[in-house]
């Protein structure tokens, strides 16, 4: 039984959907025989016959005579080109809010449930994705961009109000990303703190590249536990985050299930799980052109990135 990874790569023809079996990649649409399986979003909109024909088509990659690519060759996009949504969980690790509040001057705020709280989610535009060793440019309107290394769930199914014991069942798979922040234009300084109209989550969130996402995505099937993965990221070699999906304030299941009690989530939509201690702000060091970022998740990769 071949275990595999799904990617996006750039073929002479355009984004392509592809099959990564023992580091090689094959075409998704000629290894399955399946022409409708171009694409990433194809693949995601059939997953429930899908799973089961690239796991046939996986296990016999190694007998294909189908031309392969070593995976390291390629050039890699970011895996769903484009999801319909990006939905971001905001201050969801135990330790990135005690650092946070740290920061602020303000005692560490109490467990979320315990005062009734529900999960906390912001959209990224969807076309501020990349991929793995893409070069991010960054934006000239800000002088304070900061890495989170995240989680990402890809949905494999239409999902509304679903139950916290199913929520899982609607994943059809991991990815790694970096949620890039443009700290310095999250406030508008010219207003008071006092109005709704002080924050700018647009300016601070949806920037061109502002969403490293990749290598590939892992099918949920072999990933037993979503809350006990290993998480850290560096930036040229120097670690600065090092955490476990454990400790989420709010896991993926309650923040699957809330999502959907307000809005349907689809299949290619990505749900970034939240970022542990280690950002930049917290030590007032931020990326700049050169800068290479790695972020590895236990049994699923590493997505490098380089700024310019």
């Amino acid at each position: 039984m071949s275990s595999y990874k799904l990617v996006t790569y750039q073929s002479p023809k355009g984004p392509r959907a592809g099959i990564v079996v023992d580091e090689k990649l094959f075409d998704a649409a000629a290894l399955t025989r399946k022409a409708a399986y171009a694409s990433m979003l194809d693949i995601i909109n059939d997953w429930s016959s899908a799973k089961g024909t690239l796991k046939k088509a996986a296990d016999a990659a190694g007998k294909s005579k189908l031309k392969s690519t070593p995976v390291a060759k390629a050039k890699l996009l970011a895996p769903v080109l484009y999801p319909s949504a990006i939905y971001c969980a905001g201050a969801n690790y135990t330790d990135h809010m005690m650092e946070m509040a740290k920061l602020q001057g303000i005692p560490p705020a109490p467990d979320p449930h315990d005062v009734g709280l529900n999960p906390w989610h912001f959209i990224k535009a969807s076309r501020t994705v990349t991929g793995d060793k893409a070069t991010v440019k960054l934006p000239k309107a800000s002088k304070a961009i900061d890495w989170e290394a995240e989680l990402g769930a890809v949905i494999g199914k239409k999902a509304k109000d679903v139950p916290l014991d199913k929520a899982l069942s609607y994943v059809m798979g991991y990815t790694i990303a970096n949620e890039l922040s443009a700290r310095d234009l999250g406030r508008r300084d010219q207003l008071p703190d006092a109005t709704p109209f002080k924050w700018d989550w647009v300016g601070q969130k949806c920037f061109d590249d502002a969403c490293p996402i990749g290598p590939w995505i892992i099918p949920a099937s072999d990933i037993k536990d979503p809350q006990k993965l290993g998480i850290k990221l560096w930036v040229n070699d120097v670690i600065k985050q090092d955490s476990n999906t454990s400790d989420m304030i709010f896991n993926l299941a309650e923040q699957l299930s809330h999502l959907s009690s307000r809005i349907t989530l689809y299949p290619g939509d990505i749900i970034l799980t939240g970022t542990p201690a280690g950002v930049g702000a917290a030590r007032r060091e931020f990326l700049k052109a050169g800068d290479t970022t790695k972020v590895w998740i236990e049994n699923i990769g590493t997505l490098t990135n380089k700024m310019a």
